[in-house]
């Protein structure tokens, strides 16, 4: 057996009986008991581990770990996170009320991926594709609006083509951001976005992946 590791949470109670409850200092990390060999692409586990993940956020807000991350004991998985629980605890404790929703906004333009060929080494063109997504940008009138609308957050360059908006909004404060989703929509018609969430703690707890756990 193995467990699919979900998030990190500052209760026990946050996590049980939802999913199984694995100590990791004074953290509870968030686990779903699978056969050994259970491949973790599985379209099925897929759709079971986001229906936990989603009840999970109902009871309380956690920190997110990114799909596929797995381990044979508790034992195991704690060791792995060892170095982000102190991180992870002063985060939970800071937005416990608090969850990340997301603006994901289409740019009017989109910057041209450069050409690898154009490029006599690998590292000149990942400094030519990060400035090309970094070149992203959208109406400034809107990015004020979204950030009114939503909250002050991150804007993130996802690619060449889009930007998004990642803010904290207080659990009971939900709906009054899609609410004001809503009316952005209709201040900016001809501004395509996508306003979801809400997520558990993801951009703010830069738990991006399996490299950010030793």
């Amino acid at each position: 057996m193995k467990s699919v590791i979900i998030g990190a949470h500052l209760r026990r109670d946050d996590v049980e009986p939802l999913a199984d409850a694995l100590p990791a200092g004074d953290l509870f990390l968030s686990g779903l008991a699978v056969a050994g060999d259970q491949p973790l692409g599985d379209r099925e586990l897929l759709l079971r581990v986001a229906k936990v993940r989603a009840a999970l956020l109902d009871r309380a807000t956690f920190i997110a770990i990114r799909y596929g991350f797995a381990a044979s004991s508790a034992n195991e998985a704690a060791a792995k996170c060892a170095t982000q629980l102190d991180r992870w605890r002063a985060l939970l404790e800071r937005h416990r009320e608090e969850v990340e929703m997301t603006l994901k906004v289409v740019a009017p333009e989109r910057v041209p991926r450069p050409d690898r060929h154009d490029f006599a080494s690998g590292g000149d063109y990942l400094k030519a594709l990060h400035a090309a997504t970094t070149a992203v940008e959208v109406d400034p009138e809107f990015r004020t609006a979204a950030e009114e609308a939503v909250g002050k957050g991150r804007w993130l360059h996802r690619d060449q083509a889009s930007l998004e908006l990642a803010a904290l909004v207080a659990r009971d404060a939900v709906d009054r951001v899609r609410a004001n989703g809503e009316e952005l929509k209709r201040r900016f018609p001809h501004m395509p976005f996508l306003l979801s969430g809400p997520w558990p703690l993801e951009v703010f707890a830069a738990v991006s992946s399996l490299n950010d756990i030793s």
